[in-house]
């Protein structure tokens, strides 16, 4: 991919306009994770400490274009990056009015984008007002690329200059060299509810991976499609068909859909739940599958060991139960510990690697949710092509 880098400009005595993803959750008034906050000091102390002034414009929670509601107040987020930073940061809420006028090592930060009429859709005009505050425009919201709206690809096209951040030059490198050029063999693991929300994504890695590993309700309605029984497990009966024709694409390259030869079953969905260990097809009628079992986490986790490439979305089991734990931390430790390179993305992905501490022994760590399905499958992520296109 070609697109410019911050770490390449010339920032000094410049007013950067910096598009971040600063949407951090609140419990009880306070914010209660600031990571989204932390990951985007580099691309700001980039700017401060080689001379420039920072605008920082960032979305937060869900609130309705026009309409503003003290929820949707970005003041205690910039009051936060301030005492990471050591500075005072002022929230301009009249920016069209009041344009800021900063000095050198100076940080405002403008009111949430997403209260502004046009946002969403991607209004040329809101963007072009966005432009106006800046020399140089940086995107460095890589959880948003997936989404043209005016605070990320119309400002792109509008802006002087527009280049990707520190976290966005960051996950577009990491993914490129996990799906462009892979060391080989390649494994994905995809795991989730639903096949419906990932059908595509499984589709277009078939064609990209040698072994692909399926979990959670996904496994299931594979398994059902290759005629084992799976009780009441969640499954979608309905795509059966769709299921086999991609076990049909990697049969046909010499891959393969590995499925579990064995797996903890429950009668119901609770956290107090019994958990027993049954090969698959000993499966009753009313059993639940919640987890993979330990035959079957222990040949994934002999898979990943070997691949070069790794990537991984989603969990092999409701992890969130210690009882139902068991085939997400194996394969946790296989990815951690494979000499392959390694990728994760998704929140539950996350969770789930934070929860079994291999965070720090993961290759890549992706920060986009929609953004890294979506590069996986191969789609064009606007907010990336509007800096390819101004690289052209």
């Amino acid at each position: 991919m070609a697109f410019l880098k911050l770490t390449d400009q010339n920032v000094s005595g410049k007013t950067v306009l910096i598009r971040a993803d600063m949407n951090v959750p609140f419990k009880d008034g306070k914010i209660s994770d600031d990571t989204r906050i932390r990951a985007s000091l580099a691309s700001i102390r980039y700017c401060l400490d080689n001379g420039a002034a920072v605008i920082v414009m960032t979305h937060l929670g869900r609130p309705t274009e026009g309409e503003f509601h003290p929820e949707d107040d970005v003041a205690p987020v910039a009051a936060h990056l301030g005492a990471l930073l050591g500075k005072e940061i002022k929230v301009f809420n009249d920016w069209r009015e009041n344009k800021p006028v900063l000095q050198a090592g100076e940080v405002a930060m403008l009111q949430n984008v997403r209260v502004n009429k046009g946002e969403k859709k991607n209004d040329a005009g809101l963007g072009k007002a966005y432009a106006a505050l800046c020399d140089i425009f940086v995107n460095d919201a890589f959880g948003t690329a997936h989404r043209a709206q005016a605070s990320t690809e119309a400002v792109a096209t509008a802006a002087p200059l527009a280049c990707a951040g520190v976290l966005m030059a960051g996950e577009l490198d990491a993914l490129g060299k996990a799906l462009k050029n892979p060391a080989r063999p390649m494994a994905a693991v995809v795991a989730g509810s639903k096949v419906s929300t990932k059908l595509t994504i499984l589709d277009s890695l078939a064609d990209k991976v040698d072994q692909l590993i399926v979990g959670g309700g996904i496994a299931n309605t594979f398994l059902f499609a290759s005629g084992k029984p799976i009780g009441k497990s969640l499954a979608e009966h309905d795509l059966v068909e769709e299921s086999k024709k991609i076990m049909a694409k990697m049969a046909a390259k010499g891959g393969s859909v590995p499925l579990p030869v064995d797996v903890v079953v429950a009668k119901e969905f609770a956290a107090d739940a019994e958990a027993t260990v049954k090969n698959i097809d000993d499966v009753a009628a009313d059993d639940m599958i919640l987890d993979i079992g330990p035959k079957s986490a222990a040949e994934l986790s002999a898979l990943l060991q070997q691949a070069g490439t790794i990537v991984w979305n989603g969990p092999v089991g409701v992890f969130e139960f210690d009882q139902f734990a068991g085939g997400t931390k194996a394969l946790a430790d296989a990815v951690a510990q494979s000499s392959g390179f390694s990728i994760a993305g998704g929140g539950d992905t996350l969770a789930a690697i934070a929860k079994f501490g291999v965070t720090e022994r993961i290759g890549y760590i992706s920060t986009g949710g929609g953004a890294f399905l979506e590069f996986l499958e191969g789609k064009e992520l606007p907010a990336v092509a509007a800096l390819e296109k101004r690289d052209a």
